[in-house]
Parts: C-alpha cells; structure tokens; sequence
C-alpha cells in the first residue's frame, strides 16, 4: 500500500522544517511549496492524499490556492494554517471547502489527528462512490442496459475513467447510447453534484455556438442587449458534453482547443480572461481520424479529445442484451402511460430479436413505446410492432428453383416486395436521425416532404388512430406536413 502524499504550502522555510519533521516521523510522503503558483503546479504535475495550506502567502494568497486547488479537485482535502488573527479568514477557507484550520502555534499530536481524519473522510468518499458503482442490478449501469461481454467492458471503462478529469471520447452509430455513457461518466466522478449540459454541436451555425459557449457581452453583435453567460461557465466545475462533435466547424475547433488547453476563455466581445473547470466528454459517430486525414477535423484537437476512447457497440452485435432492453422499456412506457403491459409475446420477441435495429437502442425504444401505447391486451403482440419490424426478411424456401439449382419461396424472393421493404427501411431510419420531423427526414432522404407523406402513407408508417389495428384497411391515415414526429 502506497504512503499518503502530503503537499506543504508555507513560504517559510521553519515551517516547512517543522511539518516535513512532524509527517515524516508519522510515515507520510511529502513534498513542499513556498508560493501559491508553486502549490498548483505541484498538484498538477503528481496527484497529492492531502495539502497543509499557510493562509499568509506572498502574491497569491492562501484562499486564491484554495480555490485553484478545489477547482482542479473538489474533494481534496486540505488544512489550513492561520495566526490567531486571521481565524474569521480561516473560517471563510472552510465555507470555500478546507477541511479544517489550525492556529499557529499547534500542537504536534493536533495536527496529526486533523490530517488523519481528512484522509478517512477522503477515503470513505471514495468507498461511497464506487460502492454506489458497484450495487446496481444485474444486467444495468447508471441507466445503460445489457450484459454482453461488450457492455460490461463499457462499464469497466465508465468506472476507471468516471473518477478522472481526463477528456473522454465516445464512439458509436447514432442510437447507441452514447449520451448515456456521458451522463454515466458525469455520476461516476466528484463532479456529480455539478452541472451536466449538453451541446448539441451540429444543430447550429458556428456563430451561434460560439455564442452559446462562450457567451458574449453587451453589445457584441447586433441584439446583444444584454451580457450572457456561455455554457462553459455554466459547467464550471461539471461536465460538458458535446454531441456529435464531428460536425463543429473548423474555427469553432480552434478556440475549443484552447479552452481543454488553457481551461480559459473570453466571451464573444470582451477582454476579460475567464477561468472555468470542465470536464469535456465528447461524442462522435464519424470516423474523426479519418475527418483528420480529409481536412475537416483537427489533428491537435482530435489528440486532445482521444485520451480515452470509449467504443459503443451496435445493438445489432449483441443481441443477448434485446430482452432485458425490451423488459426495461416496457416498465418505462407502461408506467408513463398508465398502460398494464407486462412484455412481448414469444413470437414478437423472436421478431425483435432477429431485427437489426440500424437506428440502434433508440429504434428498439421507439417500437416498444409504439407496442405500449398500442397493445390490446398486457402483451405487446406482432401486430403491434412496427411495420418494418413485423415484416420478415426474405427466406430461402419452397418454391421456383435458379439457375444454381437452389429453391427460391416465389412469395418472399420477390423485386417489388423487397425493395418496398427496402424503402420502409430507409425512411425510418431517416425519420429516427431526424427526430420524427418529416421535413427534415425528406431532406436526409431527398425527396420532397410531400413525397415522403405519401410514402410515409403507402407504407403505413403513421400511427392508426385509437381503437384500431394498426393494419385496419378503413382506417383513414392523415398526416401533417409539418413536424412533428410520426413515430
């Protein structure tokens, strides 16, 4: 077992003397600064159990230190050391997150006693949090679900990488789940407490998101009535999470890069340098090295972002973790839709579990909700699956033999029918990156919206209304060209 890392911050050399004398009697590693900046290069260069802080430091003070040091790792803990007329200081370094204050003169066996108990306390924060890791039911992980071979490697990452400030990118097909591994990162680390925002970074002109991020000041752009804080600021001491962080244009990358670098920034419009912590977890589903090689991506920032890659597999590799994924959304939707659904018949299931999802999880959570809100009964039956998912592939079988010899099912292995499944395919996978808004989806697919209406009703893709089949014939189907979501 390691010696606890004790870092002393005094400018006098006695004082160094004295406590180097006092820890080093007791076993204690430790290392020394005389000057706050010292201190805080100190800690980033090598991690530290605990520091003794003198409040009365030249330049930088004591409760500057403080504050540096807590923003690098909220739970450190660290004693402060005062003269008895600096106790109202002392008391005020507690409220900013010391640990505790000693008035100088001190007792020897004093200071020990205080510095053991910081190290427990500091020791049981981590016991809670990897004990909170730890107990979850079989199968899931701070709302990831599966238990293939794939995913519990995914959870030994979130748990080895969670506690870390180092930047992490995930990589995974839209779907995936990767904002759940970004928000499991987030509970995983000291930062839980802290805020947890998302960037949605492809979905705005750079302009704005540079606006977004960074904020601006009175008057830096035309309706700038008023400052704004960006989103950096408002994840100081948390986590950032950028989605999709391939689609972030070139100049936008450029000042992200010095923001991970420098952990500062000014707003759009200003002079003043602000100071922030945060984490930055981003996600791609791109292949960035790639993006590198064609121009489109940083290779500076790319190394900077791939410090720890965490890969999401497709749900279609492991098909082991559909029914426990089936399972959980049925209690969800069940529940947020005062329904009685208990699950999937054997019939439905093996149709779920034979499909390849290209949408991913989110597909797979969409056709469960869909069978929810449809079912007739308490379980969710073939019929009330969606179309493209009830609808076989097709199979070798009885029927015309080939020119090879082999025996083609004149009922499946049929031109027009497959490529009608083809193109049901197509549009909900298109529907599913546009978010159910049509107009979107047509452009993904391009064609017109009122084209993909009228295919969106030739394939029976809008939801019949209630009371219905969802294969009635008389059913009438009305669709809106606008946007909202068809499934």
């Amino acid at each position: 077992m390691s010696l606890p890392k004790v870092l002393v911050v005094d400018d006098e050399e006695v004082m160094r003397d004295v406590l180097g004398s006092v820890l080093g009697g007791e076993g204690y590693s430790i290392r020394f600064a005389a000057t706050g900046p010292e201190a805080i290069a100190a800690i980033k260069e090598a991690p530290v159990d605990a520091v003794i802080l003198d409040l009365m430091l030249p330049g930088m003070s004591g409760l500057e230190v403080l504050d540096e040091m807590k923003r690098q790792d909220p739970d450190l803990p660290i004693l402060m050391l005062t003269a008895q007329a600096s106790i109202e200081t002392a008391i005020s370094a507690m409220k900013k997150g010391a640990f505790d204050y000693l008035t100088k003169p001190f007792k020897h066996d004093e200071l020990l006693i205080l510095l053991h108990k910081a190290l427990e306390q500091s020791d049981l924060v981590d016991e809670n949090r990897a004990l909170k890791l730890a107990i979850r039911p079989q199968g899931t992980f701070l709302g990831l679900v599966g238990k293939s071979p794939r995913m519990e490697q995914v959870y030994s990452l979130i748990q080895q990488a969670g506690p870390a400030r180092t930047t992490v990118l995930i990589n995974g097909e839209s779907g995936t789940g990767k904002e759940l591994v970004a928000k499991a990162l987030h509970v995983s680390s000291p930062r839980s407490e802290k805020p947890f925002i998302v960037v949605n970074s492809g979905s705005l002109p750079h302009e704005l998101l540079e606006s977004n991020l960074f904020g601006h000041v009175k008057g830096a752009f035309t309706g700038a009535f008023y400052s704004k804080k960006g989103l950096f600021e408002l994840a100081d001491k948390g986590t950032l999470f950028f989605d999709e962080i391939g689609n972030v244009s070139m100049e936008t990358q450029a000042k992200l890069l010095r923001v991970i670098q420098e952990r500062e920034f000014m707003r759009l419009g200003g002079t003043d340098i602000v100071k922030v912590d945060v984490r930055i977890v981003a996600a791609t589903n791109i292949d960035l090295r790639r993006a590198v090689k064609d121009g489109r991506f940083r290779e500076d920032l790319f190394y900077r972002l791939n410090v720890i890659t965490i890969d999401l597999p497709p749900l279609r590799t492991r098909k082991e973790d559909i029914p426990a994924l089936v399972q959980h959304f049925v209690t969800k939707y069940s529940k947020d839709n005062n329904r009685n659904v208990q699950g999937f018949t054997r019939a439905a299931l093996e149709r779920v579990i034979d499909f390849d999802w290209p949408g991913n999880v989110r597909e797979l959570e969409n056709a469960v909700e869909r069978g929810v809100v449809l079912a007739a009964g308490d379980q969710i039956d073939e019929s009330e699956l969606p179309p493209q998912v009830r609808i076989p592939a097709p199979a070798g079988g009885a029927g015309t033999a080939d020119s090879g010899g082999a025996i083609l099912d004149r009922d499946s292995f049929n031109l027009k029918r497959a490529a009608a499944e083809f193109e049901q395919r197509m549009i909900v996978v298109a529907l599913d990156a546009a978010h159910g808004i049509q107009k979107d989806a047509a452009r993904i697919l391009g064609v017109k919206p009122t084209t993909l209406n009228e295919m969106l009703k030739r394939h029976r893709l809008i939801a019949p209304r209630k009371g219905r089949p969802a294969d009635d014939p008389e059913d009438p189907i009305e669709a809106d060209e606008g946007d909202e979501p068809t499934h």
